[in-house]
């Protein structure tokens, strides 16, 4: 059975240059936002719009996969949202039988943005269900705090 958890953030940064980070520039920034995790990114399929198929390779080590594919499943330029569904690897060799992410943006002033995370997922087995979302939403979180400290200082570079 399918289960969601949602988180909120409010990230320092304006809304259209985290749009920006998260959703067009993703397989850019994401390799300079957590260089000692992912060691590349590259669209393996499609033009950066929905149905586009990310590989994410992680550093040995680092993660117990060697690599992750997502599919860009939903990208809302009016809402800001994506949606990041995994379709190969990563959260699917960790006890997952399916794992979509969301991310919506709105802004809170003119430097400020309110992210709210939606994490859709199921479980092979439901001993594994308790801790492993959680574990995910705390990346995701991690993931928007390095996006955020790369927009305000590096990003410029």
């Amino acid at each position: 059975m399918r289960k969601e958890l949602s988180e909120k953030t409010e990230v320092s940064v304006g809304l259209e240059a985290l749009w920006q980070g998260l959703s067009k520039d993703l397989e850019e920034t994401i390799v300079k936002v957590i260089p000692n995790i992912v060691k590349d990114a590259k669209v393996v399929e499609g033009d950066g719009g929905i149905g586009t198929i990310f590989l994410f390779t992680f550093f040995p080590g680092v993660t117990p996969v060697s690599y992750q594919k997502e599919k860009m499943t939903e990208l809302d330029e009016n809402c800001h949202e994506i949606v990041l569904e995994v379709v190969e690897g990563g959260y699917l060799e960790q006890g997952f039988s399916y794992y979509k992410i969301s991310f919506q943006l709105s802004a809170m002033g003119e430097d400020k943005t309110l992210v709210k995370v939606k994490i859709s997922f199921e479980c092979e087995s439901e001993t594994e269900e308790s801790a492993k979302p959680v574990k995910t939403a705390e990346s995701a979180l991690f993931f928007l705090r390095c996006l955020e400290s790369y927009l305000l200082n590096d990003a410029s570079t």
